[in-house]
Formats: structure tokens, sequence, C-alpha cells
């Protein structure tokens, strides 16, 4: 038998997520010096059904438009190969593994009482369904680590109305087994990912704070640095920069750390409504307002844009869309 569940986080993280290496302790790492935002093909139109956005892809762009979707009412999904993107039905969310091969999404109802990770093989056909947590807890937010071993979702709880978290569930995806871990004293609003080293991070105050994925230990804090960017991976593609919301006291809205430290190194002059993760090492994929709408844009960290990516009309926007990217060298197995 199966129940409506609860739609926590999800939506909510769309606008704000979570992170930090877990030690401040190794040397500092040497910064590249930021290079432009090229491909090396033209720009195609790729209309986006559903939300009213034609996304401008080119053949030899780092990132890959992977899944979006409209707060947890839609969800679009797109062919492991090619360009078509199909309405994925009963689903909340979806997130598809560094490599492309599996997609992860929170189906949108309960069943015997628990909530669910979906696992589907893309290659095979083969559709898993994990248990995670029971009702009237709901895990949500999908994470992958960098290795595709692991998914990571945010357990929250219905308080006084509002979905407050609660703690973490890890699924192991090869052997189809699901972990929850309840850590107390959390940001009411965290959301965990995952570091470049396997642990996790969340928000925690206007800073972060990171855990041991075993058992959701504190590592690190790190309360006045600044919130991650999100609600996409805030990780550099070397894991060599942090992208995070500013400290409240900075004029800036993004800055980026250096995870070995946990210092800022640079403020970037520029104010997005939302990050969704890193185009390549030097530019991030920003939502940027322009006019009584919204543009999806490649921003280099020297605050400048290098690369129009789609316009977003405001109703859109306020719908909350959501967009979720590959790694061009690893979207297929």
């Amino acid at each position: 038998m199966s129940s409506v569940r609860g739609v926590p986080a999800f939506a909510a993280a769309v606008l704000s997520l979570t992170l930090l290496a877990p030690s401040g302790l190794a040397a500092p790492t040497p910064i590249p010096t930021p290079t432009p935002a090229v491909s090396a093909g033209r720009a195609t139109a790729l209309p986006l059904p559903g939300v009213g956005v034609t996304y401008q892809q080119a053949s030899g762009d780092p990132a890959r438009l992977s899944t979006y979707g409209l707060g947890t009412r839609a969800t679009y999904v797109r062919a492991r190969t090619g360009d078509a993107f199909t309405v994925r039905a009963g689903v909340s969310e979806a997130a598809a593994s560094p490599d492309g091969r599996t997609l992860a999404a929170v189906p949108t109802t309960y069943r015997a009482g628990k909530d669910a990770l979906l696992l589907h093989d893309r290659a095979t056909g083969a559709l898993r369904r994990v248990p995670t947590v029971a009702k009237p807890l709901a895990a949500s937010s999908v994470a992958w680590s960098r290795d595709g071993r692991r998914v990571v979702l945010t357990v929250e709880r219905k308080t006084g109305g509002s979905w407050r978290a609660a703690g973490f569930t890890v699924v192991d995806v090869a052997a189809g087994t699901a972990r929850t871990v309840t850590v107390a004293g959390l940001d009411t609003r965290a959301a965990f990912t995952w570091t470049p080293a396997g642990e996790l991070i969340a928000r925690y105050g206007d800073g972060l704070r990171a855990y041991r994925a075993a058992d959701g230990a504190v590592l690190s804090t790190h309360a006045a640095l600044g919130r991650p960017a999100g609600p996409e991976d805030p990780y550099s593609p070397s894991g060599r920069r942090l992208a995070l919301w500013c400290p409240p006291r900075s004029a800036e809205r993004l800055c980026v750390a250096d995870p070995a430290t946990g210092r800022i190194t640079r403020r970037v002059a520029v104010r997005p409504a939302a990050l969704f993760g890193w185009w390549d090492e030097d530019h991030v994929i920003a939502v940027m307002p322009q006019g009584g709408a919204y543009r999806l844009t490649v921003v280099g960290l020297d605050g400048r844009a290098t690369r129009a990516l789609a316009v977003i009309p405001a109703r859109t926007w306020t719908a909350k869309l959501w967009l979720t990217f590959n790694r061009a060298s690893g979207d297929r197995a």
C-alpha cells in the first residue's frame, strides 16, 4: 500500500545547500590562473519541455545538463545518450551518477510506511527500490559521491508545520542498502553533500560543519566562513576550490574558499540568485537576475559572464526551477 509522502527539503534546498573538507591542516594548494570558458563546438538550441526554457549547449562543454524540474511537482530526465528529455512520473527529484549509468530518484509516495531511493540502471533497465526511513520521517536531496558508489539523502522531520533536518541516510548503490544516522545539533535547514574525500558537509548557521559519513561525528566546524553555495556540488572539479555564500558581513555574495585551509581566497563581485555547480575549474554556473527575468550564465571568478546558457522566465524561476549537471567527460559509462 502506498501513501503520499511528505515532500520536504528538496524544493527549499534549491536555493541553499552544504559542504567542506574535513581537515584544515593540509598545506595550501596552488590555484591555477583562470582561463576562458570555451567550448569546442558552436552553441545549439535545446528546448526543455515543460518549463519554457531553451538551453544553449555546445559539443565541447565541460558540463552537461542532466536533469531538471519544477520544485517537487515535475522531474525531467535526459536520455543517457542524445538530447531527449522526458518527464519521470512518480518521483519528486532525480540525479544521475557521475558516470551517467545510474539514475537516483526519490519517489513521491511511501510504500508500507517507508520512504525510499529508486536506483535505475540505465544500461540494463533494472530498477531497484531501496527503503530509507519510516514515516513520518522523509529522506530527500539526492547527492552522489564523486566515485559514484554512494548517495546521501538528508533526513527530515516535520515539526510545527515546517520540515527540519534530523540526520542523513547513506545508500550503498552496489549493495542496495541504506544506513540512517541521526545527528544532534543540526542546523534546521541543513542539507548534506559529499566532500571530494568522501565525508559529509552541511550548512551550520552562517558557516559549515563537516561530519564523518560512517557515524555522523563532527569533524570540523567553520561557523563564520559562509554557507555552501548551491544547490549543486559546491566543490570545483579538482576539489581545490569551494563555492560559498559570503558571510553576512561581506559586501559580496559569492566567495571562494580553499578547503585545505578553510580560508576565503576570493570574493567575486556578482550577486547570483542561485548556483548550480561549477562549469570548469575557473567558472561557475549561476542564475543571474536580469530585468524581469533570469539568465543561466557561466561566470568566471573575475566576476565576468563568459557564456549565456538560457533565459529563465520569472514565472519558471518562481515555480522553483532546479537543474543538475554531470561532467561531460563522465556522463556516460
